[in-house]
């Protein structure tokens, strides 16, 4: 399978040291972990932390392909401080080499022949990388999945910029949090889950709606059908990048045909496991079947 992840990698700046990071990084990361042919398309700095990014992908095998380098805007951190219960407050810093992503040639010759496109709403919040965002959607083929992640980071975060994502997409991800802001956002009506969700599916014709809740969980719905699974049980170090964790795992196995059922329990298995580690990018030490 091949799976174009599209948006930020940078440096997440944890109370334990620096790690690596960015939704779409992130996501990219555990799909080559789990399997499939994967291109990160981003933009790192002409400095030593956009060096060593790069010489971190390539130490695991991961491609740089898609990877460029920007000669002026410095590669992007991200601070984090954690709660007493592992959940992380960030400061994105702005105007860094991500917000400068460029639709190569090569990045539309491969999300022509693409099984999946992924990208997060943060990336958006420059122009010129919504735009190579939208310009790569637009080279997707039919049964291709375009996939959303929200994940809404103030002051990044627009009712325009977001309205237009979820055009381009067939598949969203959000967590609990992230619905309530968006059924305020939009107006959403209702006062049920099902009928927020029902609302986003119908209204943007989405294949699929991807919700974690934390300790709660996930709830997957798909074709009028809820599917419900609960959290796994693990000593908490942080909670950064499990969600992304989470949507990797959930992809490969939509694109590989396992059952609803399968997927979410597996993709709750490596959220959680992501979640006993420090950081959003550990090595998997049990690969799915």
């Amino acid at each position: 399978m091949k799976i174009l992840s599209i948006g930020e990698t940078l440096w997440d700046l944890l109370p334990t040291g620096r790690k690596v990071g960015g939704a779409p990084a992130n996501f990219a990361f555990h799909c080559m972990q789990f399997g499939a042919e994967v291109r990160l398309l981003s933009r790192v700095g002409n400095d030593d932390l956009g060096r060593e990014l790069l010489e971190f992908y390539r130490s695991l095998g991961f491609s740089t392909e898609l990877i460029e380098i920007d000669q002026d805007a410095p590669t992007g951190t991200v601070r984090i401080e954690l709660s007493v219960d592992g959940q992380p407050k960030f400061t994105i810093h702005e105007n860094v080499a991500w917000d400068n992503i460029i639709a190569t040639d090569t990045a539309v010759r491969f999300a022509q022949t693409a099984d999946a496109i992924y990208f997060g709403s943060l990336a958006s919040r420059n122009v010129m990388t919504r735009q190579a965002i939208q310009k790569l959607v637009s080279q997707a083929g039919e049964s291709t999945l375009r996939i959303l992640d929200l994940n809404f980071r103030d002051p990044f975060v627009d009712h325009a910029v977001i309205e237009s994502l979820l055009r381009l997409v067939n598949v969203l991800k959000l967590n609990d949090e992230e619905l309530t802001r968006i059924v305020s956002m939009f107006g959403v009506p209702g006062h049920e889950v099902k009928q927020y969700v029902d609302w986003l599916i119908n209204t943007y014709s989405l294949k699929t709606l991807i919700l974690t809740c934390g300790s709660q969980g996930s709830r997957i719905f798909v074709d009028g059908e809820e599917y419900v699974c609960n959290s796994c049980k693990v000593d908490i170090v942080d909670t950064v990048g499990a969600g992304d964790a989470f949507t990797a795992m959930f992809i490969v196995g939509m694109l590989s045909g396992w059952q609803i059922d399968t997927t979410n329990e597996r993709a709750n298995e490596i959220a959680a496991f992501v979640c006993s580690q420090s950081g959003a990018t550990p090595i998997i030490l049990f690969p799915p079947d």
